[in-house]
Parts: C-alpha cells; structure tokens; sequence
C-alpha cells in the first residue's frame, strides 16, 4: 500500500533528523531486503536459539518471520538479538484454542508460498535443490528436540534436509537457518530478476525504521501531524 499524503510529508520530516551516513546505510540495507524467502519458527524451546535464528535472519536480508507458539511461548532474548529484531517484522501466530501452524500456513499459502518443512530423513530433497527464483520460498524449522509437529510435515508441501557428512546428525536451528537462506539467497542473486521489495514496501518500511532511528520521534510524530493535519 502507498504511504498517504501525510505519512509522506512525515517521512521527509523524518528524515531531517537522519544523518546522511545512517540513511546511506538504511538505503543500502533497504536494497537487499526480501519476502521473496521467509522462515517459520515452531515452538523453540529455547529463547536464544529462536533469537539466534532471528538474528541469522535479519543478516541474510529476510524481512518477515513467522513464529508459531502453540506450545511454547517467544521471548525475546535481548542479549543475543543485540537489536536486530527491530529491523524485522516479526509475526507471531498464539491465538489459544486453534493449531496456529495451520493459521500460519494459511497465510503463507494466500501469500504465495511453498513451504519446505526441515527434516534430517535421508530420503527428503537436499536444501541446496530448491529453487527461490522460480516460486515464493517458506523454510519451516522446528523445536530444539522433537522437530517439526506432525501437522507441520504433513502439511508442507516438500520436505527437506541439510547434507551431512559426519557422525552428528543435526545442527543447531540458527547454523540451520543460516545454511538454508545462505543457499537460497545465493541463487536469487545469481538469478535474472529482482527479488527486492516492490516501491511502496521499502517506503512503507523506509518510515517504520525512521520511527525506530530518530530519537522521541512519538514526540516528533506527534506534534508534526498537530501542525500538518
């Protein structure tokens, strides 16, 4: 959606506060950003591992992340975030009484993804053989001990596993995470097309960090929409 009137005018208001060296470097980072791969936390356990895996996120350019907590509940674990998840969009999915990975996958299937449950079985397709540039891409990880709910796995659309070569048969979700997008977003900028953010989604975000960048900017906002109703 197109930023209104106003909300233009308070993005330039904005923008006065914002050295040139931090919005050369928003621009930058806004450039990379991408929906067209995103990742599905499913009930982690551990506040660092799912904060960890947030974090690996935001580094390789992934915007939005979705969070199921059927059973167990995300908190955000500051320290190892080191404030990466004020860049990113975090959806969550813990409406009591529903399997809120079925509401998750509902919406990412009306969004236009396929989704590719993680799952160590040899026989599942390896990570490095899907293909972002062809379809929309959702990397489903489950918790730290029993994987992905069956729901989860019955559910997705293709099931796949990270190649290994020694006696361990898993790594930690974050390295999973890491693995996964690291392959996927090789191949999107290896590709023909553009898979960045559409004009009105970086100005739409381009506002919400300013919000984030500029200090008392409540205050700011504020009083600027006082004076410019």
């Amino acid at each position: 959606m197109p930023l209104s009137r106003q909300e233009q005018l308070l993005l330039e208001h904005f923008a006065h506060y914002i050295s040139g060296h931090k919005k050369s470097v928003l621009e930058k980072v806004l450039a990379e950003r991408t929906r067209q791969v995103t990742v599905v936390l499913e009930d982690i356990f551990q506040s660092q591992n799912a904060s960890a895996a947030v974090r690996t996120c935001e580094c390789m350019g992934i915007q939005d992340i979705h969070i199921i907590e059927n059973t167990t509940r995300y908190e955000v674990n500051k320290y190892v975030l080191k404030g990466s998840y004020k860049w990113e969009n975090l959806i969550r999915y813990k409406r009591k009484g529903i399997n809120n990975t079925e509401a998750c996958f509902a919406a990412l299937k009306e969004r236009g993804y396929t989704l590719y449950a993680t799952d160590p079985a040899e026989d599942n397709m390896s990570v490095y053989d899907v293909d972002p540039c062809s379809g929309k891409v959702a990397f489903i990880f489950g918790n730290e001990l029993e994987g992905l709910s069956p729901y989860a796995l019955a559910s997705a659309d293709h099931r796949v596993r990270i190649p290994m070569y020694g006696f361990t048969e898993s790594l930690n979700i974050s390295a999973s995470v890491a693995i996964c997008l690291s392959s996927a977003i090789a191949k999107l900028k290896m590709g023909q097309e553009t898979f960045g953010l559409s004009v009105e989604e970086k100005d739409q975000l381009r506002l919400a960090w300013y919000r984030k960048m500029v200090k008392r900017s409540e205050i700011i906002e504020k009083e600027f929409l006082r004076t410019n109703p």
